[in-house]
């Protein structure tokens, strides 16, 4: 029974981060074959082995910050080079200006912040006094963030074609992004899924469904801590070595 694993790997990095915390080194070494390979239950999936791999990512090449990237290459190439056949599927990650009200992250509620009127502002900060739900004035800025874009639509593109062209016999999915309620809808109907959440969050309902609807045999799973912690590449890996920190 081929099985073809698809990774997001935004959502399987910031999911072990959730889990494992962020300064924490022993998680991000992470052997994605080995974790597939103990989420099979060989009962359920008799025979099933890892065909292939297909690692959707973005590279982190933003300026002023080379260490990121340098680490997340050394890691793809561990992978690429790995003992199951892996391929590496690229979105982008780009810069994005987002407007919204000012909010006070330092509370639970995160409430919006409250203008103290458009004089009290400082010359310096480029805010502007708007009317919020409530009634009352508060602050919209303008921040910079950086997006992942693409990584959920090369996991379900890469699914479906292998799907289709026969290429395997089931698959595991490793996302909690709910856009891929649809190919996995699809994706189900033909051969066995089994979908897997990376992070803390609940697993979207449009992610849940029957385990006997269409081709059967689909599971959920949730990673913890130890799935991380526990399924860790060589170091060195394929001639790559662990970055510090890591």
């Amino acid at each position: 029974m081929r099985v073809g694993v698809y990774v997001d790997g935004y959502n399987l990095y910031y999911g072990g981060r959730d889990h494992c915390g962020r300064g924490v080194a022993g998680w991000r070494w992470l052997d994605i074959a080995s974790v597939a390979e103990s989420l099979i239950d060989p009962a359920l999936w008799v025979g099933g082995y890892l065909e292939r791999i297909v690692y959707c990512t973005a590279t982190r090449d933003r300026e002023g910050d080379p260490t990121s990237l340098a680490d997340q290459l050394t890691y793809i190439g561990a992978l690429e080079l790995g003992r199951v056949p892996t391929e590496i599927a690229y979105g982008q990650y780009v810069p994005r200006v987002k407007r919204g009200h000012l909010v006070d992250d330092r509370k639970k509620r995160k409430p919006r912040v409250l203008s103290p009127g458009a004089s009290q502002l400082p010359a310096w900060l480029p805010a502007a006094e708007v009317a919020g739900p409530a009634g009352q004035d508060v602050l919209r800025v303008s921040i910079q963030t950086f997006e992942e874009k693409g990584s959920d639509v090369n996991v379900a593109s890469h699914l479906l074609l292998d799907i289709l062209s026969g290429s395997i016999d089931a698959a595991i999915v490793i996302s909690n992004d709910s856009d891929l309620r649809f190919p996995l809808e699809q994706a189900r109907l033909r051969i066995p899924i089994g979908t897997v959440n990376p992070g803390v969050k609940p697993t979207p309902q449009s992610l849940r469904g029957d385990a006997h609807a269409g081709a059967g045999r689909h599971w959920w799973r949730r990673l913890l801590p130890a799935d991380y912690t526990g399924c860790q590449l060589p170091d060195p890996s394929a001639g790559y070595t662990r970055p510090a920190g890591w």
